[in-house]
């Protein structure tokens, strides 16, 4: 038999274990978007670095070459003064 004692006890738990959920969940995804930002930030440095590389060494129009390869968004390609792609262009570059 269950006595109000033992009921109040154990709802008391579940709301103490509700509460820690939900810590975990916030700092689990305060981790994630900290991890996020640290990819980010990775990406930016190592472009920066191929960048400043190649207007260093002459190779602007090979990074641009390159490029042309890799970039399927237009948008993107237009900041490196390329053509957009087609639509059957892009679906290609993916097969």
């Amino acid at each position: 038999m269950v006595t109000d004692k033992t009921k109040a006890y154990l709802d008391r738990l579940k709301m103490q274990k509700e509460k820690l959920e939900a810590r975990i969940q916030k700092a689990e995804a305060r981790k994630k978007v900290t991890d996020r930002k640290e990819d980010t930030r990775r990406k930016i440095l190592v472009g920066s670095y191929y960048l400043d590389l190649a207007q260093k060494e002459g190779k602007w129009e090979q990074l641009v070459q390159r490029m042309d390869k890799y970039l399927t968004r237009n948008s993107d390609r237009k900041l490196f003064g390329l053509s957009e792609l087609t639509i059957d262009e892009v679906v290609e570059e993916a097969i």
